[in-house]
């Protein structure tokens, strides 16, 4: 992922041996990391059975806040494509409830949106 794009807060696809290793505490028993993105310092990881958000917090980051959502939670989702001028994609996921997006990412050329859009449709639909 380019510096640019780490400054305009866009997500790449992080590395699975490395997701795995760092993250495998917080992986439920048969659960197993499919992909995860990498935004700074927090991550995003998409598992076989839910979506987990890392958010390290502070000037340290030793403060970390694990948000685990399940899968039958996400009521919608949606994406916008990179277009010429753009340099960034964009997903929004709604939970269960709310009006407004629950939770919104912003991901360089690098991911391929429709792969992200066909693992929550796997997991969601």
């Amino acid at each position: 992922m380019s510096l640019f794009s780490k400054l305009l807060g866009n997500a790449g696809v992080a590395n699975e041996a490395e997701l795995t290793k760092d993250y495998a505490h917080l992986l439920a028993e048969s659960e197993a990391i499919e992909i995860g993105f990498k935004l700074i310092r927090d991550v995003f990881i998409f598992t076989n059975k839910r979506l987990i958000l890392v958010d390290k917090q502070g000037i340290t980051g030793s403060k970390v806040e694990y948000m685990s959502i399940a899968y039958k939670s996400i009521s919608r989702f949606s994406i916008t494509t990179a277009g010429h001028l753009d340099l960034d994609a964009e997903l929004n996921i709604w939970v269960s409830g709310e009006s407004a997006a629950s939770i919104t990412k912003k991901f360089n050329k690098q991911v391929n949106i429709y792969d992200l859009q066909r693992i929550l449709a796997q997991h969601v639909l």
